[in-house]
């Protein structure tokens, strides 16, 4: 047997190459670059427009850390926070009411919810304000007894009208996130011997908080704002002592403006913990929590960086 030595290697005899590394180009997406450049002109047009206005600019940084303003910043966060206990404790009492098997509870609070959503929260206010045409005056035996015009005072005037009406909306709230727990999980806990109150307490309440936390921070933010309505009454609070300092330094509008400030200051500061309060809550509900804004900020920062490269 004779092995022949001439015989040459080819393509067959050498190792397979591996697969060539996808280069990956990111698409362009150029209806992105048009539409920021038409948003950044219309921002730039209404800057320029306000630039150009007759509003005496000036007077804003004047009076926006006036004692007077910061004592209304401190009566509007006191109201709202007030205000939104009262809401929030009434609104589950009343989805509590509403999802009872008691008929005559159940009615209640679906009147309550249907009065009180049904009317604007400034007649709400006039109202309460002048129920002493109705009773003269307010008798407790012998814990109380007052006049209603002395006993009614602006500040509960206010958080009557506004922590009421918040009640049935945040009723209609916590409704909805009592319906979102599972009902197996409420017979399971029943077939372990607890009550209903404490199912509520320790099962139902801490899942549907998942369903109600987002639209109760809403609540709480457009909460700030309508407490600029309790100056028909007579409740000295931001927009109010805004008004006042406006009247007499001869600046209303510019008042106004340093007002909006101040209230987009403060629902961007109650919208940050509103949003690490759903964080929180959604720690049972999903394996992966979304970024938070400084961590979109450094993916987007390293994914600039990576493209440039």
């Amino acid at each position: 047997m004779t092995v022949d030595t001439n015989k040459t290697t080819g393509p067959a005899d050498t190792p397979p190459a591996g697969p060539e590394a996808i280069k990956a180009i990111p698409v362009r997406h150029y209806g992105r670059y048009v539409s920021a450049v038409v948003a950044i002109a219309l921002f730039v047009a209404i800057v320029y427009a306000f630039a150009q206005g007759n509003i005496n600019w000036s007077a804003v940084p004047d009076y926006f850390f006036d004692d007077r303003i910061l004592t209304g910043v401190w009566k509007t966060l006191l109201l709202t926070v007030l205000s939104m206990v009262i809401g929030i404790v009434g609104g589950i009492l009343l989805a509590v009411m509403r999802l009872s098997r008691n008929p005559v509870t159940s009615t209640i609070a679906w009147f309550y919810i249907w009065f009180f959503r049904g009317t604007p929260v400034l007649v709400q206010l006039v109202v309460w304000f002048n129920l002493g045409l109705v009773f003269t005056y307010i008798n407790l035996g012998p814990i109380y007894k007052d006049y209603w015009s002395s006993f009614m005072t602006p500040l509960l005037t206010a958080l009557l009208g506004l922590g009421l009406n918040e009640a049935a909306y945040m009723a209609e709230i916590c409704r909805a996130g009592l319906l979102s727990v599972d009902e197996g999980q409420t017979e399971a806990s029943q077939a372990l011997g607890m009550s209903h109150g404490r199912t509520l307490r320790r099962i139902v309440i801490p899942q549907a908080m998942r369903v109600i936390v987002p639209p109760t921070g809403n609540e709480v933010v457009n909460m700030l704002k309508t407490t600029s309505l309790v100056s028909v009454v007579q409740y000295p609070e931001l927009f109010r002592y805004a008004q006042d300092i406006g009247q007499v330094s001869g600046a209303p509008v510019e008042m106004y403006f340093l007002a909006a400030a101040w209230y987009l200051i403060l629902t961007s500061i109650l919208s940050v913990g509103q949003y690490y309060i759903e964080r929180y809550y959604a720690r049972g509900s999903s394996r992966t929590l979304p970024p938070t804004p400084f961590q979109k900020i450094k993916a987007n920062m390293l994914s600039l960086s990576g493209y440039r490269r």
